[in-house]
């Protein structure tokens, strides 16, 4: 199946205390605002409009989480798809007025996807040295699905990711666009939900000014750094004001042979024997990273 799909394209969350996950973002992670009202605010880590977008909210939840399509036929070609798949449409319209088509769905098992063109991006203006660690980009992120092989079918069937990897069971699948990174997209068995969204750093000395400026925020790293076995990527984690997990992310691995990939099925899936399968260096994941869950909103009314 040919990707619809090149990369991740933005998360939207709602949050309670705007101003505080702001003032983290900015702060910790180094992202800038490039659009604020009462309502809502648009973040992002380098040239483009938007990454992060948090509204204002009664509740902390996950809104929806965007792709960006290869080109204005994919989204085309996605929409039409969404109820051949068995997924609701909720708009024809990208949610994000920067981008010049979209399409909204939502999926049996309480998922808000978005598939968008992209969202416009000033090459050269991409380097934002603000006080915190200054990633790259926004480049991955992971769900929580009741039933992960399901969410699987909907993202092959309607925006062409692949699988790279999975465990055995299904209780984690990493899937990958046309940018042919590792996966854009990790499906972890649990209540429909956000386990993460991951911004790329550039250097491993920004996980020390990483620790260094949770330390100043008075947070804690919740897991790393280390580096994973699954995409061989170098990962640490906090948690936001809102409850959300941000990992940052650097090195993961790009799938050149696309067409001849054969995806690694995991078999070994209980500890102790599944510590280096799912980790190279580093302590395995303590239970609260393995138990944290960021709820999804209720899949808006069309």
């Amino acid at each position: 199946m040919t990707y619809l799909v090149n990369s991740l394209g933005h998360v939207q969350v709602n949050v309670t205390d705007m101003d505080a996950v702001t003032r983290e973002a900015t702060g910790i992670l180094g992202l800038h605002v490039t659009r604020s009202d009462a309502r809502q605010a648009w973040l992002a880590s380098n040239g483009r409009s938007a990454e992060l977008v948090l509204h204002r909210a009664e509740a902390n939840a996950v809104r929806s989480v965007g792709f960006e399509a290869v080109s204005v036929k994919a989204v085309e070609e996605a929409a039409a798809r969404v109820p051949q798949a068995g997924c609701k449409v909720l708009s024809e319209k990208p949610s994000l007025d920067c981008c010049a088509a979209g399409v909204v769905f939502a999926t049996p098992q309480g998922h808000t996807f978005e598939v968008h063109t992209p969202i416009p991006d000033r090459i050269y203006d991409r380097r934002h040295f603000g006080a915190g660690i200054n990633p790259l980009r926004m480049d991955h992120v992971n769900i929580t699905s009741p039933e992960p092989a399901e969410t699987q079918r909907h993202v092959e069937q309607i925006m062409g990711l692949r699988l790279s990897e999975k465990l055995v069971d299904d209780g984690l699948i990493w899937m990958r666009g046309a940018n042919r990174q590792h996966h854009i997209m990790g499906i972890v068995r649990g209540a429909a939900g956000l386990h993460h969204y991951s911004f790329e750093l550039e250097d491993f000395g920004d996980y020390r000014r990483l620790g260094d400026l949770l330390d100043q925020h008075d947070k804690q790293l919740a897991w790393g750094p280390g580096r994973h076995r699954p995409g061989d990527n170098l990962y640490a984690y906090y948690v936001d004001a809102a409850g959300v997990m941000v990992e940052c992310s650097s090195g993961m691995a790009l799938i050149a042979d696309d067409d001849n990939y054969q995806p690694n099925i995991i078999t070994k899936i209980k500890r102790p024997e599944n510590v280096r399968v799912m980790n190279v260096w580093g302590t395995p994941a303590p239970p609260p990273w393995l138990a944290h869950h960021f709820p999804y909103a209720p899949v808006a009314k069309s």
